[in-house]
């Protein structure tokens, strides 16, 4: 834990103002209403061993770093994560609701309330600082993951094809890798659940505290960003570490077996962190993306799988489709869940042990010029549609450091080839660029050690708007 790290006791380095600004935010606001009230000595000292209770939990990781948490963080239980659409057109504004998001952050993943009095202190006759349906849970592990999307810097294009608008003045800062996306063969996906201006993925070992923290922060939001779309997840679908172990998916079979893993710090490099060497060539088309050297690249993908149609295949088919049995996770050409495929393995009248439209085939590495992705979907169920059939499915989730090499080519293979496309509809989609993290020591701390709004404070993404 750095000396940041909310429980840590240290004297703010800035006193936090009175502004309007502050006054009117839901952490800056909260903060200014402690200072005019008088924040008592006791309840310092209940924040203070309620910080340091969190800050001492082994299910506690620290908001600030050199990269945010959530991409290489082992996998959480669950996931809750929204994408928001700016509704005002003043950068400043923006910048401000960027500021109170890195506060409140800075709290609820110390087990924090999202401001210093809660959900049942504070003046009476203004709403609590914290919404409380967390109050007496802990930290849970719980991570957020802040990112900006393409419309965030050009805004959305009409229908008849005219270009949006640069709200912010960030067009000359849009990375190379944050393109749209193009439509995949078979895509159907839902506007609706698609794209969006800003993106928060909140993941824990709890989804009572996921869903508090994306509440909490949307309620920052009033008056400068509206959620567009939102997706539960449950049941992790990919390690990020190889101290655990391989989930399953929805049809049963294991899934992210050759994953990019949080021990492999050079794959990590090659695949998922933005080099120093993408804002030198963006350089040359006159963008300066510097921003997001050391960030990443989010892709959500909405999977919905077809299952039941899946449950009514026969097991020779499902695996021949996958690539892999469905008990131990082991290639068809034989070994183990990590032997690696031997694709040129035959068997009865030398057909490919590994079919050709297999899925293990055409996502391998081998097939895709050795890029690899860091995986961290989930699980969804989001009831029945108008036939009774369920709306399940995987909510895939990529970190890569180019979209372009890193999952463009790769989709474009699987949605045209993959056997398993007659059991799959991606119904929403979203690409969003993820800045480093908030580094260590830069947040203002309050008298208690926790981390207190500040008009000039430090926040997720400033890079961007230096």
């Amino acid at each position: 834990m750095s000396d940041t790290t909310p429980g840590t006791p240290a004297e703010p380095t800035t006193a936090p103002g009175l502004s309007r600004r502050a006054l009117l935010g839901i952490g800056g606001g909260v903060a200014a209403v402690a200072a005019a009230a008088g924040f008592g000595a006791s309840r310092v000292a209940a924040q203070a061993s309620a910080a340091a209770a969190a800050s001492a939990s082994p299910g506690t990781y620290a908001f600030t770093g050199a990269r945010q948490a959530g991409v290489v963080t082992p996998a959480q239980d669950r996931l809750y994560l929204a994408a928001f659409d700016v509704t005002t057109d003043s950068r400043d504004e923006l910048v401000a609701l960027l500021r109170r998001w890195t506060t409140i952050a800075a709290r609820l993943t110390q087990g924090l309330p999202a401001g210093p009095f809660g959900a049942a202190s504070g003046p009476y006759d203004a709403p609590p600082d914290d919404t409380g349906e967390a109050a007496d849970l802990p930290p849970a592990g719980l991570t957020l993951t802040f990112g900006f999307g393409r419309s965030l810097f050009v805004g959305t294009p009409a229908p008849d094809g005219t270009p949006g608008t640069d709200r912010f003045g960030l067009a000359d800062r849009l990375p190379g890798g944050l393109v749209a996306l193009p439509h995949f063969p078979a895509d159907a996906l839902d506007p609706a659940r698609s794209d969006g201006d800003l993106v928060v993925q909140a993941c824990a070992d709890d989804p009572q505290v996921a869903v508090h923290a994306i509440r909490n922060l949307s309620r920052a939001a009033f008056g400068a960003a509206t959620i567009r779309w939102t997706q539960l997840g449950y049941g992790r679908t990919s390690s990020t570490t190889t101290a655990q172990r391989t989930p399953r998916n929805l049809f049963g079979f294991k899934d992210g077996t050759a994953n990019v893993k949080a021990e492999e710090p050079d794959a990590l490099d090659e695949h998922v962190w933005v080099p120093a060497s993408a804002a030198d060539d963006d350089t040359a088309d006159g963008v300066d993306s510097a921003w997001l050297t050391g960030g990443t690249y989010l892709v959500a993908r909405r999977i919905r799988m077809l299952v039941e149609t899946w449950d009514r295949t026969s097991l020779r088919e499902q695996e021949a489709l996958v690539g892999r049995n469905k008990g131990e996770g082991a290639p068809l050409s034989g070994g183990t869940e990590f032997t690696e495929p031997d694709f040129a393995a035959t068997g009865r009248a030398d057909a490919p042990l590994i079919a050709t439209n297999s899925h293990v085939r055409l996502a391998h590495p081998d097939q895709n010029d050795g890029v690899r992705m860091l995986r961290r979907g989930y699980n969804f169920t989001d009831g029945n549609d108008s036939l009774g059939r369920l709306d399940a499915g995987l909510f895939f989730l990529a970190f890569v450091r180019d979209p372009r090499t890193h999952y463009v080519p790769m989709q474009n293979r699987l949605s045209g080839q993959d056997g398993l496309m007659e059991y799959l509809q991606h119904t929403g989609s979203g690409l969003f660029a993820v800045p480093p993290g908030v580094p260590d020591g830069a947040l203002v701390l309050g008298p208690d050690g926790t981390p207190v709004d500040s008009d000039d404070g430090p926040f997720v993404g400033e890079a961007l708007f230096a």
